[in-house]
């Protein structure tokens, strides 16, 4: 099972291992304050295509497109994507986002993404 919360939302005991999949630590809050196991920057979209997007959701479609690729071509994406499937294979998976709006972000991708890639 794969869910993507906001980090600001409350831990749950089914969330299992939680990934922080941001380039950015989340603005407000002290690390010791967030329950994360992991933090994967590297399957962040780029600063390039986070600027572009700025969570505008005209541009979500053209966002998936793009971040995808760049999932499929940058070596330390594909690692780290790699990684998370390894996770999502063993046990429950949470990845972790700061942005607000909660169906235009790159935690949606990439769970759609690896809920293909594990079926």
């Amino acid at each position: 099972m794969i869910k993507a919360k906001r980090v600001y939302d409350e831990v749950e005991k089914d969330d299992g291992i939680r990934v922080l999949v941001d380039r950015l630590w989340p603005r407000g809050i002290k690390k010791e304050e967030v329950k994360i196991d992991l933090w994967l920057k590297e399957v962040a979209p780029s600063i390039e295509l986070r600027k572009w997007f700025s969570h505008d959701p005209s541009r979500w479609k053209e966002f998936c497109k793009r971040y995808r690729e760049e999932l499929s071509k940058d070596e330390k994406k594909k690692i780290a994507l790699s990684e998370l499937v390894e996770i999502a294979g063993r046990e429950k998976l949470t990845l972790v986002y700061s942005a607000k709006d909660k169906e235009h972000n790159n935690a949606v991708v990439l769970k759609k993404l690896l809920e293909g890639l594990l079926k």
